[in-house]
């Protein structure tokens, strides 16, 4: 048997133990880096039923800085820096959606003169970015019950789409407003000559169901009033209208939260924000019928008048 050398043994040791280490941090370096399995999240939501409006904010970063493009779409998230956007501590009442949501009421001074109350004791139902097929007719069916008239702020293509709903809503004898062609919440910052092609293919869209109906209010969707914008609506008849009451029903916070929002900040004069599409509405059209016994024992209820003027 031939033997093996010191030397040759103990270079056989070393290669053990080196290798021994060797493989012991490997396993520890493994163990201690995080798992890097890539986690995809689009965050998108999909819905096939139809426009998403709901006069949402834009988004902002966390300094509060509107951020990205407005496109118009109907998507339901809209972003922009449109110029003169009420912000907290501008509206004229609790901020809609296209605000902080903060509630506070201020000045008005990024309004542009926009109608923020009836100018009587009488209170104001408005309905938003209508008409829809599912929560229109659940709408009006409520008011027809209480016989309370409201006012409707119609975007126009659902005008186009849907003109029995314009008609019933006129038949009812509430009052419409234009709530632009597409709800393009930048639509103030377009050159005017724009301005005044959305509005008045919105006026014409409605006219097509009811010609002879006045179209005497516009609202901007989010609220976001600039000169032009109030400049060239006033030019075509028409009397901006903001909201002084908003329960933020865009955001489905529920039947319950929505009808207490309403009840404890209403008051003589007041407009009332409210959607009766742009989304899921269930929640509205719930909140209405808990809304309108207080309301009509506290306050007269009127559609907005057709000669504002």
């Amino acid at each position: 048997m031939t033997r093996v050398s010191s030397t040759a043994r103990a270079a056989v040791i070393v290669t053990a133990v080196v290798a021994a280490l060797l493989g012991s941090a490997y396993v520890l370096g493994r163990s201690l880096v995080p798992d890097q399995t890539q986690r995809h999240a689009t965050g998108v939501t999909t819905d096939g039923d139809g426009a998403h409006y709901a006069d949402q904010p834009p988004e902002k970063t966390s300094t509060g800085t509107p951020t990205g493009t407005s496109t118009g779409t109907s998507t339901g998230t809209p972003t922009g820096t449109p110029t003169g956007i009420p912000t907290a501590g501008q509206s004229a009442g609790p901020t809609e959606a296209g605000q902080d949501g903060s509630g506070q009421k201020a000045s008005g001074d990024k309004l542009f003169g926009a109608h923020t109350d009836t100018g009587n004791a009488r209170l104001a139902l408005t309905f938003d970015d209508g008409p829809d097929p599912r929560y229109t007719p659940q709408v009006l069916a409520i008011l027809r019950e209480y016989d309370v008239k409201a006012t409707f702020c119609v975007v126009g293509e659902n005008a186009q789409d849907h003109p029995d709903l314009i008609q019933a809503i006129v038949a009812d004898g509430h009052t419409l407003c234009n709530h632009s062609w597409h709800h393009d919440i930048s639509l103030g910052n377009k050159p005017a000559d724009q301005i005044r092609a959305d509005l008045v293919r919105t006026n014409e869209a409605i006219r097509a169901a009811v010609p002879d109906a006045p179209i005497v209010w516009y609202r901007q969707p989010g609220g976001a009033w600039t000169y032009p914008v109030v400049s060239v609506s006033q030019q075509l008849g028409m009397t901006p209208l903001h909201w002084s009451v908003d329960p933020s029903d865009w955001q489905v916070p529920g039947a319950s939260k929505i009808a207490a929002t309403v009840l404890a900040q209403a008051e003589p004069g007041a407009v009332v924000l409210m959607h009766d599409a742009g989304g899921d509405r269930q929640g509205t059209v719930d909140a209405l019928r808990r809304i309108l016994p207080g309301l009509s024992s506290r306050y007269e209820l009127e559609a907005l008048p057709t000669d504002p003027t």
